[in-house]
């Protein structure tokens, strides 16, 4: 009787697995979360970035992020709570490896970045030379800064939105958003003094 009332035992729920982990980081626990919803991952990755090779490439490093961001949130519903971070994990991809390839005349990106990271241009340098060295600038960037930036100053959201789509702490987006500014700054100021 007792091997029967055993072999019915249900699997833990996804939130008390999420509190054991939290209590005593065993990674297998977020194993036993990856294999649960592995497929569900992919298959939202598939949706946005159309490329299986991506799409694996991407589940993987959500699962990566689940390491780290299962101390730091409120989780109500797992399920629905890793859907969205898989959607916004592969919007900000698209729109990261979209930036690499946008045309450093973009007129949207100087002004926004200029008058927040910045001081005012030069007059003396040549506009479309600034664009371009922005541009440049901002490929240089490690990709948690370049995200980070790129959400606040470019498409204006606060520290706490930033923070809600990439899933690091308040703490981290305003250190990545410090330092993406002054690395911009420096490989500016670099450049132009070589021009």
């Amino acid at each position: 009787m007792f091997l029967k009332l055993f072999s019915r035992a249900k699997p833990p729920q996804d939130l008390d697995l999420i509190q054991q982990y939290r209590d005593t980081g065993e990674l297998a626990l977020v194993g036993q979360l990856f294999e649960r919803y592995t497929e569900m991952v992919y298959l939202v990755c598939l949706k946005y970035l159309k490329d299986e090779d991506e799409s694996k490439d991407a589940t993987m490093h959500i699962f990566e992020h689940l390491i780290t961001a299962l101390h730091k949130h409120e989780i109500t519903n797992f399920k629905s709570w890793l859907h969205v971070l898989a959607k916004n994990h592969c919007l900000m991809y698209l729109r990261t490896k979209k930036s690499r390839g946008v045309s450093p005349l973009d007129d949207t990106l100087l002004p926004a970045v200029e008058k927040t990271a910045f001081a005012e241009p030069d007059p003396d340098q040549d506009q479309e030379q600034q664009v371009q060295l922005l541009a440049k600038a901002l490929q240089e960037l490690g990709p948690e800064q370049r995200v980070c930036v790129d959400l606040f100053y470019l498409q204006k959201k606060s520290y706490k939105e930033v923070a809600d789509l990439t899933g690091y702490d308040l703490g981290q987006v305003k250190s990545h958003i410090q330092n993406g500014k002054r690395n911009l700054k420096n490989f500016m100021n670099k450049n132009y003094e070589q021009e």
